[in-house]
């Protein structure tokens, strides 16, 4: 997968004509009353991030959200605005050569009907079109976290990615959303919604170390984040690897600035084109991932700037 290319005269025309510029709820733009077969990740055996002619050097990127009840607002957004947004940035910034979406939707394993859906790896308007394909089940439970994991465990054993196989490169992974990330993914989780048996329960910091292996993981940590202590949480699990975004308008932005600082930009260039206020909210979310070692040797100036 993974034709075409992003055009914002495209999104603008299918904004419109779909009416998402007029949606004012979340069950105006996510329609659907159940999982579409489509995104159904049970019996999936890859999804697939390909290098071809209008692609040679593709990159797999991986945009799971949280789409429980207490982030309706997120999800509204980035269908409306923040979807456009992210993927017009990051084709006209050209830090990531040849960048292909997948959106994968996120639930709660323990409680909802539909917890995980997966798009395909797209690079034009049809990242748009499946993304409202989602059954937005507003669903989730009592249990102090959501199923973070279960993008994480499709992404190891579920995608096949030329920048990894061909060229060594990690994929790049993002989940979004405001509670903690559950502590296991038990094998009848993975029996019912994957379709396959597993010998063991899978621990999440075992299916970090898996998914690391082929991806460079983050979360971004937004909404009623404080009410959970999912900061602290899933700083424990990710250290500078996890974000803590108050504005979730900012979350363009952010992952943008990740992928510079990935292709070897410093913190000053990566947020240079923001506004003076957004390059605070990001520095603030991405400053200590700024400074790893690692990220400083492939920059000639990582120096953390301030405002």
């Amino acid at each position: 997968m993974g034709m075409g290319c992003w055009s914002s005269r495209d999104w603008d025309y299918y904004k419109s004509s779909s009416g998402i510029s007029h949606a004012s709820t979340v069950d105006d733009i996510y329609k659907s009353k159940c999982i579409n077969a489509k995104l159904n990740p049970y019996g999936i055996n890859f999804r697939e991030s390909r290098d071809s002619d209008e692609h040679p050097n593709s990159n797999a990127i991986i945009i799971g959200l949280d789409v429980t009840g207490s982030m309706g607002s997120l999800a509204t957004t980035i269908a409306k605005e923040s979807l456009n947004k992210l993927i017009t940035e990051v084709y006209a910034d050209n830090s990531i050569e040849d960048p292909q979406l997948l959106i994968s939707a996120i639930g709660d394993a323990y409680y909802d009907d539909a917890p995980l859906q997966v798009t395909q790896f797209e690079s034009d308007i049809r990242i748009a079109k499946q993304l409202t394909d989602i059954y937005f089940e507003a669903g989730g439970g009592g249990n102090n976290g959501e199923s973070y994991l279960l993008t994480w465990y499709f992404a190891a054993r579920h995608t096949d990615i030329d920048c990894f196989n061909k060229r060594g490169k990690k994929g790049i992974l993002f989940t979004i959303g405001d509670e903690p990330n559950l502590d296991k993914l038990t094998k009848e989780q993975v029996k019912t919604i994957f379709g396959e048996s597993i010998r063991k329960d899978l621990s999440a910091k075992e299916l970090y170390a898996e998914v690391s292996k082929m991806y460079e993981v983050y979360h971004i940590v937004v909404g009623d984040y404080e009410y959970y202590n999912s900061d602290k949480k899933w700083k424990k699990l990710l250290n500078e690897r996890c974000f803590v975004l108050k504005d979730y308008n900012k979350i363009p932005e952010v992952i943008e600035a990740t992928l510079q600082l990935l292709a070897g930009k410093s913190i000053d260039e990566a947020v240079k084109n923001f506004s003076s206020d957004t390059a605070s909210d990001v520095v603030n979310a991405i400053g200590d991932y700024a400074k790893l070692p690692a990220l400083r040797n492939n920059s000639s100036d990582n120096k953390l700037v301030t405002f």
